[in-house]
This record gives C-alpha cells, structure tokens and sequence, in this order.
C-alpha cells in the first residue's frame, strides 16, 4: 500500500513498455470482446482530422529529435510499438517513444514508477514533458484514436474489466480524457508503492474507469473541447484544471464521491471499480 502523502493522487498515467522496440506479441486472450460500438459525431471525426494533421505536422520536427536523442543513447529503435485494444475490442499496434532501456524486461501489463531503474535518462524527460504521447496524433489521422477517448488499455488490463468497464470500449480512445488530466503523472503517484501494479487496480482504476465512463455515456463536442481546454490548463495550473474536472463529474451526476477524489479532498484507497460496487466500502478522508 501507500502511505498518506502518496496516496493522494499527484496524477497518473499508464504505460507499458516494449524492451526491445519491436512489436509485442500478446497471448490468446482469455475472454472475447462483444462491445458495440457508438458512432462518432461528424463533429467529432472532422476534429480529430484537422487537430491531428496540424498536431503531427508540428509535432514532427520534436519526434524526430528525440527519436535521434534515443537512438543516439542506446543504438537501437527509438519507438515503442505494441498491442492496444481499439473501439469494440479491435486491437491496434500503438506507436510511442520508447523511454526504457533496451536492456529491461517489462510485461505488457506493468505500471512504470518514476523510481524505476529501466527508464533511461532521457526517457524520464520524454515521459514527463509527454514527448512520448506526440506520434499519437498518427493514431487520431488513421481513425484507431481520437484527440479524446479513454486511454487506450493493454490486452491484460482490458481481461479485467467489469462488464460496466466494458463499454469504455464502445467509443475510441484517446490521447487525452478527463481521467489524463485527474492523473497526469502515474509514475510519480506511485513512486512509493511496493505493488505499483497492484496498487493501480485498487487506488486508480476505480476513478479512472468512472471518468471514462462520464465520457462513454456524455461524448458531445461541447465536452471534447471541454476536456481539451483543461488538458492545456492542466500542463500550467493543475489545481485549476482538476476544479474543472471535478465541475464535470458534478454536473453530470457522477459518482457522489468521484467530485472529491478529483479535487484531492479524499485519499485515494482502495475502492471498487465500476459494475462492482456492492462490496464498496466508504472512501475514508
């Protein structure tokens, strides 16, 4: 577990990192994905293709230096390159930079702290400036992803879900969503955690799969740019930022405890996730 200070989110996101840059090939899965998926507004695809042409149009110039940065540290592929599971199921081959050493054995389904001794020098950089994020707007151009949408999940995490965590794959996922912006470094939230794994499915997952949930059930272009506008803010004042996520879960008649946890007025411990609430314990200030 983690203690007080660390529990209180500081933000979180998930990676899974392949060791050697080449695509991960990920066993059978253990159930089958039966999720039908909801159409994109027009609004909403005609977003993703003009934001992602002018995001990777510019983004280009920084991938490329700090692909040559990473091929430079280790000699080897600068990108990381596996398996995500898409809108309805759909797995696609997921492209980021690759920020752990070449050298490190890492499951699909690992959570990477900031105290982890694989991530390289550099890769400490590119994940906290989110470098890594940017040939993701390749992804939103293709149609696997949207500027906002869940984040995309590994095969293994997806095997958990809840029946009610199922339907986060009935729209695509994203670069960003409202729980990106709640949990905007996982590494450092779980910096202390002896099971960051663990500790993930318990402390995590609940809020994160209930705002991608928010999402799912409320995707409109009103929201989309909503979000976006906060995952701007969240990069110059996070606290403002989560006060307009947390205006959100309230508006939309979230889960009564999901507000707070936004706004850091509860600690994070363990809780169920969505469609398993009948074991749920009262989240402890």
């Amino acid at each position: 577990m983690l203690d007080s200070d660390s529990a209180r989110y500081r933000g979180i996101e998930v990676e899974t990192v392949a060791a050697t840059g080449a695509v991960i090939q990920f066993p059978k899965p253990l159930r089958q994905y039966h999720v039908a998926v909801k159409p994109q507004p027009f609004s909403l695809r005609l977003l993703d293709i003009l934001c992602g042409a002018v995001g990777l149009t510019i983004s280009l110039p920084f991938i490329a230096v700090a692909a040559a940065l990473i091929w430079l540290e280790d000699r080897h592929n600068p990108l990381y390159i596996a398996e995500r599971i898409g809108a309805g199921g759909k797995p696609f081959k997921f492209i980021k930079l690759r920020s752990i050493s070449r050298h490190a054995g890492v499951r699909p389904d690992e959570i990477i702290t900031t105290r982890d001794s694989r991530v390289t020098a550099l890769g400490h950089f590119i994940r906290t400036s989110k470098l890594d994020e940017l040939p993701q707007f390749w992804h939103v151009l293709k149609g696997d992803m949207s500027l906002v949408g869940p984040r995309a999940s590994v095969r293994a995490i997806v095997d958990a879900f809840t029946e009610e965590e199922m339907r986060i794959l009935s729209v695509k996922p994203g670069i960003t969503d409202l729980a990106s912006i709640m949990f905007l470094n996982l590494g450092k939230v779980l910096e202390h955690s002896n099971d960051p794994k663990g500790d993930y499915d318990r402390l995590v997952r609940p809020w994160k799969s209930r705002l991608a949930l928010l999402y799912v059930d409320h995707q409109s272009l009103g929201l989309t740019l909503r979000t976006l506008w906060l995952t701007a803010l969240a990069f110059i004042n996070h606290d403002r930022a989560l006060q307009g996520v947390a205006r959100i879960a309230e508006q939309h008649r979230a889960h009564p405890q999901l507000a707070s946890i936004v706004r850091r007025e509860l600690d994070l411990v363990p809780f169920p996730p969505p469609g398993a609430e009948k074991s749920a314990h009262p989240v402890q200030a």
